[in-house]
């Protein structure tokens, strides 16, 4: 199994609501987050990529900037333009 595939279990099982960095998924997966990155990039809408995000909170800026607006309609809590961390990252990604 390759990296890309890995990458999509993975964000396959982030629950609506719920967020992960890139940083999460490449210590998970024994990657860089810049490696998770990429992998992130190349999924399809069928995935829901929008759920990864930078450390920071923000946002995914591929698949054409939408991933705020998709967040906000999980619900996910933002503050000044970042998903608010605390409240909504997930744990225990397998």
């Amino acid at each position: 199994m390759d990296a890309i595939e890995k990458v999509r279990i993975i964000v396959a099982g982030i629950p609506p609501g719920s967020v992960a960095t890139y940083s999460d998924i490449g210590r998970t997966l024994g990657i860089g987050p810049r490696q998770a990155g990429r992998a992130v990039s190349l999924l399809d809408d069928g995935v829901p990529w929008w759920r990864v995000v930078h450390a920071d909170g923000t946002p995914a800026s591929c698949h054409e900037g939408v991933a705020q607006a998709l967040l906000e309609a999980e619900n996910v809590p933002f503050r000044s333009g970042r998903v608010h961390m605390a409240a909504v990252q997930a744990t225990g990604l397998r």
